[in-house]
């Protein structure tokens, strides 16, 4: 498992001076949580951007009928938030979990606009970022309304090929839309057609 932090994630992306950009994370709230913690819950209002620094997060609402649908999965270097309580001030519908012992940054969107206006790259980069989100989310949405199940399946290894083994099967068949029956069908096919 790699070990990431928002001072290297941020000089990585963009020029600009690590001194500059450290000051301006120190002012970050650092939070560590232990597996099973909330950092959301539904009703709340989302105050922060949360980055991973270490550790797994999910994203995931439940229904009436108390079934669980996950929404995404934020693995260190990954953001995660409710967009829509965070910047429409709404009660959120969604749960943020810790699924392992983790350490995230809390980025609230003070912090997003000063460093807009010190480094202005951060805004093209920040805007790269969003864009990136919504494709995924209109890829996810297409997958799930229209491709069968081991499609899914390849497209969640591809977007996610760190957390196989670190998240359960069952959560990754709520991704995914299907059964835990059907997932393990699926991979069963999968190690079938490569071992021949």
């Amino acid at each position: 498992m790699n070990n990431f932090n928002l001072t290297t994630f941020l000089t990585s992306n963009l020029d600009i001076d690590e001194k500059e950009i450290s000051t301006m994370v120190e002012n970050c709230t650092l939070k560590k949580v232990k597996k099973d913690e909330y950092l959301l819950r539904k009703g709340e209002h989302c105050k922060h951007t949360l980055f991973v620094e270490r550790g797994v997060l999910r994203q995931f609402s439940i229904d009436e009928k108390g079934k669980e649908h996950i929404l995404s999965f934020a693995p260190e270097n990954w953001f995660v938030a409710d967009r829509e309580s965070a910047y429409f001030n709404q009660p959120s519908v969604y749960f943020i979990q810790a699924l392992e012992d983790s350490q995230v940054v809390l980025l609230d969107e003070t912090f997003i606009q000063t460093l807009s206006k010190k480094i202005p790259a951060f805004t093209d980069f920040n805007t790269k970022l969003l864009h990136n989100h919504i494709r995924h989310l209109q890829n996810r949405v297409n997958l799930l309304l229209g491709a069968p199940a081991e499609e899914r399946y390849l497209q969640f290894i591809k977007m996610y090929p760190d957390i196989l083994l670190r998240v359960p099967q069952i959560m990754i068949a709520s991704y995914l839309g299907i059964t835990p029956e059907s997932l393990s069908r699926v991979r069963k096919e999968l190690a079938r057609k490569n071992s021949t």
